[in-house]
């Protein structure tokens, strides 16, 4: 059981084209939005969706498979877990921000 802990699965659309940023350490850090949709008939047996967005962060080998292959409007899914961190604002106000720390990324779709 605890390897399932703080796990998460996404498949969905790249909202945004991925920012990749060398570090000067050399290493590559990517972010990009991630949309995914649930769909669900309602009270009128219409059709509904309902879509999530996600804030996904890679670092490494996998940032570097984003930096080349992946676009906006692309479907992946990402295997990874949820981070959330902490900074201040220039006004002085804590923010909390959470996202998906991904480990893994599997294209798919022909985008």
């Amino acid at each position: 059981m605890s390897t399932i802990k703080n796990h998460v699965q996404l498949i969905g659309n790249v909202g945004i084209a991925p920012t990749v940023t060398n570090l000067e350490s050399g290493k590559k850090v990517a972010r990009f939005s991630l949309a995914t949709n649930e769909y669900y008939k309602n009270s009128k047996e219409e059709k509904q969706t309902d879509t999530n967005w996600h804030t996904v962060v890679a670092w490494g080998k996998v940032a570097e498979i984003i930096e080349k292959y992946v676009t906006k409007g692309k479907e992946v899914g990402i295997v990874g877990k949820l981070k959330t961190r902490t900074f201040t604002t220039d006004d002085g106000n804590q923010r909390y921000v959470t996202e998906v720390e991904a480990n893994e990324i599997l294209l798919l779709g022909n985008k």
